[in-house]
């Protein structure tokens, strides 16, 4: 019989801590499949780097002008301070003002009104140089009244040692009591509803793919036609909504918006546009997978399509490369419109033909949103 004589466990040896190359290879590892996480997600990356870069570029280029502007204007009749600028100085004077020449004065002041052009000049009695313009773009405006008084006071210099021979009269073609709101409204209002029935719309459809619940609508006793206009229905009711919240805020006192024209108007046209931008959102909810990917792609349409709409701010001093790619988007139009019959006197003329065309872009992307559309989420 072996007896085996137990060994009493002396201390254990501490263990070595890792050396400092040890902790740097880890520390460059870690950092190397991060990196590589980072490139392989596509998503990631788009709206990390890419997508910055693009709104870069845009307001690169919608700014790059910004310095000098560049305004329109009708000269009804002789007007002695501009037909006395020649040569060199009719040159310069080109480059920031285009002057079209009427002998209708009521024609001109209507293209002033519904803004074709910034402003009117007209030669007044007494040498008085008599300027209207348009209120509803208050940085046209601006520019507009300091270019013609610098032509004003150009030609009082040219008369040295004499009073002065011309003075400014501006005056703005709308109501004295318009405010910024008056032009805000319609923008942000388009914006407003353009978000709403484009992520209404996907989402909804997202979420009823992937809960199942198209592919029980379908086995149900109910016509398609039923479920796609209750659908409609509710986003119009949504966007009523928001149209009659903006404009009972806007026409509290302490904005003092005033309702000019036909402003009723406004109803057509944000029905119309709801069902227009619902069908984006049709088309993106057909193409992605996944609410985050719908919301990817949403942001990525909606975000241009508002500055370059005109949303939040004139295009006017853009190139015109980029004001042929901003007359492509619906949300101008329903922008353009909106201003028009809300607050410069427009009818039903300035909106008929935009409701028209807002039909028409629907009815294309509604079938484009058809060839990609699933009932389940394959």
């Amino acid at each position: 019989m072996t007896v085996t004589t137990p060994t009493t466990a002396g201390p254990r040896p501490a263990e070595r801590p890792p050396a400092d190359n040890e902790r740097a290879s880890a520390f460059v590892g870690l950092v190397r499949v991060m990196l590589l996480g980072f490139v392989r997600d596509r998503g990631t990356l788009f709206f990390t780097l890419i997508m910055p870069l693009i709104f870069l570029l845009l307001f690169g280029t919608l700014l790059k002008g910004a310095g000098t502007a560049h305004v329109e204007i009708a000269q009804v009749g002789p007007v002695q301070v501009l037909d006395a600028v020649q040569g060199d100085g009719r040159a310069d004077l080109e480059k920031v003002l285009k002057i079209t020449k009427f002998e209708d004065e009521g024609a001109a002041l209507e293209k002033v009104r519904k803004g074709d052009l910034d402003a009117l000049v007209e030669q007044g009695p007494g040498g008085r140089v008599v300027l209207r313009y348009s209120a509803s773009d208050q940085v046209t405006a601006g520019s507009v009244r300091a270019i013609v008084d610098s032509v004003v006071q150009a030609a009082n210099q040219a008369a040295a040692g004499r009073p002065p021979a011309y003075t400014l009269s501006p005056s703005q073609v709308e109501d004295e009591s318009l405010k910024p709101i008056q032009y805000l409204t319609p923008g942000l209002l388009g914006w407003a509803i353009a978000m709403g029935a484009v992520y209404g719309a996907s989402f909804t459809l997202i979420n009823w793919r992937t809960k199942r619940v198209l592919r029980r609508l379908r086995l149900a006793p109910v016509s398609i036609g039923s479920v796609i206009g209750a659908r409609v229905m509710v986003n119009c009711i949504v966007a009523l909504a928001q149209t009659a919240i903006f404009l009972v805020i806007a026409t509290m006192p302490f904005f003092g918006l005033k309702l000019t024209g036909s402003w009723w108007l406004v109803v057509p046209l944000v029905l119309c546009a709801t069902i227009a931008f619902m069908s984006i959102g049709l088309v993106t909810g057909s193409l992605a997978k996944t609410e985050e990917a719908a919301n990817g792609i949403n942001q990525l349409i909606i975000l241009p399509m508002s500055f370059l709409g005109g949303a939040f701010f004139p295009l006017d001093g853009g190139p015109g490369w980029l004001q042929t790619v901003s007359k492509l988007l619906p949300l101008r139009y329903l922008v353009t419109a909106a201003q028009s019959v809300l607050s410069r006197g427009g009818g039903v003329m300035d909106a008929l033909p935009t409701m028209g065309g807002l039909l028409a872009f629907s009815a294309v992307l509604c079938l484009v949103a058809w060839r990609f559309f699933n009932w389940d989420d394959v």
